[in-house]
């Protein structure tokens, strides 16, 4: 078969199809947007080293999130991060259409392909979305680099729009996401036959799921917990040893966090089974009872639609728990200083507000991938209730209210979103507090010479004028943000209920006996 000719099969379709590409391509052209922007705050390029212990600044630019060379991998991490929810919301659309897609592919098959050639067709039509929205993406950051890039009255800029990066690193950015989205598409064809007679899953065995990911969670907090020592080693070392590598001092910070996100989405596999166990068992009304069913038929469902959403909220419990951090250091900090009578070294200063304004970014963040995950999750239900819809006529057919389908997709959705969500802030909460529990400023002293200069700089004078000042030490707990923790559960329960809301819009469309037929 032709390359043009598997092209052509791909984009042929009902509108359903088409909606599918072209939600396709749009997520990927927001994640290779996130993608080059990060690439791009890494390419910033730092003054040479002049053999101090701190590496120098970058300050053409305005915000010290680009001058510091020590923010700079947090936020490029930070932007990585937000293509996690794009890549699930990418995830769901290319489901969205697939039983229609499915007959295609099998009446492709009939006419005479082998299983080999509607493999390569599936698979065109997804690297094809991918590729339109890679392009895409590419044209919108050239523009936009060129666009903002003016320098502010003081000289600086903004953003980073005086640096690209390398070409072989954009051509790996440009190839990459196309790449992956096709063996991710190999993936999930892994275990299906198509069939002149439609499209046949070969399921593993069917096991319940085990709390194995628990492992990844406390194995994940440990490892974070190891960034603390790490930064203080660092500092301890002798000048003649030089720095500790910034990536080895990095590396538990991203990996236990990325260790306990995948811990918690996986483990909402085994909390909808659970769930779903004990709906069988205790439930004594319809729609919990066929909840539960289909909760421990498809235990990692949860895991699935759910993946992003809880991504988002684990890392806005992180981000509280920081936040909190911060308040209680530069009020301990405060009180320090107005206990002294008089300034005194410090990390955190009164008044301050760098580090919030920063965590007030991280927030916005969150709350946009919040969105783009409801998105994701919106999809995911749609998709789920239309996919089903013979089942649903078929309840419908035999006595089983429309009600009562209504409130079994519901319990569904939230029976194991409400412990998952639990567990993602409890876990996201754990994190920033495995560093610290504490906030620590004070405790040192120096000199001050209550004279003029003169007798201040003679030796013999000095010691009548010299007066020791003491800072206190201030040790504050740092509270749990129960405020902001409440918040965040509130927010990815009320984006499940939104979602479930659009979803159920397809429900009275997706029973009708008309489907016992046509679906």
């Amino acid at each position: 078969m032709k390359a043009t000719t598997a092209v052509r099969l791909a984009l042929a379709g009902t509108r359903a199809d088409a909606v599918r590409v072209v939600l396709t391509a749009c997520s990927a052209a927001l994640a290779t947007f996130a993608l080059l922007a990060a690439l791009t705050v890494l390419a910033i390029r730092t003054p040479p080293d002049t053999g101090s212990r701190f590496a120098p600044w970058s300050e053409q630019y305005g915000s010290a999130l680009l001058r510091e060379p020590g923010l700079r991998p947090g936020v490029a991490i930070a932007l990585i991060l937000l293509m996690v929810p794009v890549l699930a919301l990418a995830g769901q659309c290319t489901r969205l259409g697939a039983p229609a897609r499915d007959r295609r592919l099998a009446a492709i098959r009939l006419a005479g392909a082998t299983p080999r050639q509607t493999t390569a067709i599936a698979l065109a039509e997804t690297g094809l979305a991918a590729v339109t929205g890679t392009a895409v993406a590419f044209v919108g950051y050239l523009v936009a680099h060129e666009v903002l890039h003016r320098p502010g009255p003081d000289g600086t800029l903004a953003l980073p729009t005086d640096v690209l990066p390398s070409v072989p690193v954009l051509v790996a950015a440009g190839l990459g996401l196309p790449l992956l989205a096709m063996l991710a598409a190999v993936v999930v064809l892994r275990r299906v036959t198509i069939s002149p007679f439609g499209l046949v899953r070969r399921q593993g065995r069917n096991r319940a799921p085990w709390p194995w990911p628990g492992i990844l969670i406390v194995l994940g907090v440990l490892l974070f917990g190891a960034f603390g020592p790490l930064q203080r080693a660092e500092f301890k070392l002798p000048d003649w040893i030089g720095r500790i590598p910034g990536w080895l001092v990095v590396i538990p910070l991203f990996g236990g966090a990325f260790l306990a996100s995948i811990g918690v989405v996986l483990g909402a596999g085994w909390i909808s089974y659970t769930t779903g166990r004990l709906l069988r068992r205790f439930a004594r009304r319809p729609a919990p009872l066929l909840a539960g069913s289909r909760l421990m038929a498809d235990p990692w469902a949860g895991s699935r639609n759910l993946a992003a959403l809880l991504a988002c909220v684990l890392f806005a419990a992180g981000a509280a728990g920081v936040r909190s951090w911060f308040t209680t250091q530069e009020a301990a900090q405060a009180e320090a200083n107005r206990l002294a009578a008089g300034p005194g070294p410090s990390d955190i200063g009164p008044g301050d507000s760098f580090h919030l304004q920063t965590m007030d970014l991280v927030n916005l963040a969150v709350l946009v991938a919040l969105v783009i995950a409801a998105g994701g999750l919106v999809v995911a239900i749609v998709e789920g209730i239309v996919t089903s819809r013979r089942t649903y006529a078929a309840l419908v057919a035999t006595g089983v209210p429309r009600p009562v389908l209504g409130r079994a997709i519901l319990w569904q959705s939230l029976a194991p979103a409400v412990p998952a969500i639990l567990l993602a802030v409890t876990v996201g909460v754990l994190l920033p507090r495995s560093l610290q529990s504490e906030a620590r400023t004070g405790g040192s002293s120096w000199e001050v010479c209550d004279a003029s200069q003169a007798l201040c700089e003679d030796p013999v004078t000095r010691a009548q004028y010299t007066r020791i000042v003491e800072e206190p030490a201030i040790i504050r707990s740092i509270p749990v943000p129960f405020d902001e923790l409440a918040l965040a559960v509130g927010v990815g329960l009320a984006a499940v209920l939104a979602t479930v809301a659009i979803g159920l819009v397809f429900l009275r469309s997706s029973t009708d006996l008309e489907e016992l037929r046509v679906g």
